[in-house]
């Protein structure tokens, strides 16, 4: 039978990078998402939301051939409280419209990361965060969606896996949660400002220890763990298998962009990068760039999270190798190869 891989939140980064990995394999391909694809895919797409019961209701109706569901939908809402239940809420309705009308359903991905060891509270209690580290204190919707599944799955013919990245690095756009982007326009701007590239952040963060998760390994993670059977009901750290400090990897990037490195500076993105927005669609009109609106492109908020952790923030992966999954790659590689892919595709000058 036709392997047929849905994917739930298709355009957000995560999702996006799965839908590109299946694109050239011999795979039936169902991309979800509330927003519709600006992009070429072969995907047949079904836009909606899954909070949305009678979206839910058609869904029954649409995938009746699923093998596989790739869970990366995501909605932010305020409070931790509200996360559990939105987030939850979806992941339920989507595995309901599964198991009523998909009989040979086989595996469900679900992505979770480092919220899972409470990096969101500003801290990491163990270093580097293993997957059998206890939990921190809830609320945290990682927890109750990986509870649901496994509870669900008891005595069922699919299984599940949760896959934690970090600083998921990929080529998309209009994504909250998009280091990349970040990255790629505050050096743009930097160069058109004629101001040096400074770290936002303090030097404590710039000498931290970080690590990423290129798009393309985790897709490469799906893949094998909806192909594994020792992988079901198991969680496993996705990165890109090396650590760096950001005093290593920014004066590369910055090189990239032609500018100076300048000194960490801790300000704030959200404050400081708001009023560029004029400047941005000048940009757009004087590089013939593509014609994304600076909301669309990329969220600062996100930067400030990242820039802003002065503790090592970092996780094994360990375990993922000794069950066979082997895939890594060089992060200070990767950057400059996905801002060359940026600036060829003209999302960047």
């Amino acid at each position: 039978m036709m392997k047929t891989v849905v994917i739930a939140g298709a355009l957000g980064v995560i999702g996006r990078g799965v839908l590109a990995y299946y694109e050239d394999k011999d795979v039936e391909l169902v991309a979800i998402s509330r927003r519709t694809p600006d992009f070429p895919t072969r995907a047949r797409h079904l836009s909606g939301d899954l909070l949305d019961l009678d979206f839910c209701r058609y869904l029954s109706t649409q995938l009746t051939q699923a093998t596989h569901l790739v869970f990366a939908a995501y909605q932010e809402v305020p409070s931790q409280e509200g996360l559990v239940k939105v987030n939850l809420r979806m992941l339920m309705n989507i595995v309901d419209a599964l198991e009523a009308a998909a009989p040979n359903l086989r595996h469900i991905t679900l992505m979770q990361g480092g919220k899972a060891y409470g990096v969101h509270l500003g801290g990491m209690p163990f270093s580097p965060a293993k997957e059998t580290d206890p939990r921190h204190m809830p609320p945290n919707f990682y927890y109750d969606q990986e509870d649901f599944l496994r509870d669900r799955a008891e005595g069922k013919p699919w299984g599940w896996t949760a896959l934690r990245p970090e600083g998921v690095v990929g080529l998309a756009i209009g994504n909250p949660m998009n280091l990349l982007m970040v990255i790629a326009v505050y050096g743009s701007i930097a160069k058109e400002l004629g101001v040096p590239m400074s770290f936002p952040g303090s030097v404590q963060a710039y000498s931290a220890l970080y690590q990423v998760t290129d798009t393309r390994i985790l897709a490469q993670a799906v893949d094998w763990a909806g192909e594994t059977a020792h992988c079901r009901s198991e969680v496993y750290n996705i990165t890109n298998g090396d650590y760096f400090r950001w005093s290593r990897i920014w004066p590369r990037v910055a090189h990239f962009f032609d500018v100076s490195v300048g000194e960490p500076l801790p300000l704030s993105l959200s404050e400081v990068m708001v009023d560029k927005s004029d400047l941005w669609k000048k940009m757009v009109g004087d590089h013939g760039l593509r014609s994304h609106t600076y909301e669309e492109i990329v969220s600062w908020r996100f930067g400030d999270l990242i820039f802003k952790s002065t503790f090592d923030n970092i996780t094994s992966t360990i375990k993922a190798r000794q069950h066979g999954f082997v895939h890594c790659i060089d992060s200070e590689k990767m950057f400059i190869e996905m801002l060359t892919e940026l600036r060829q595709q003209r999302f960047i000058p």
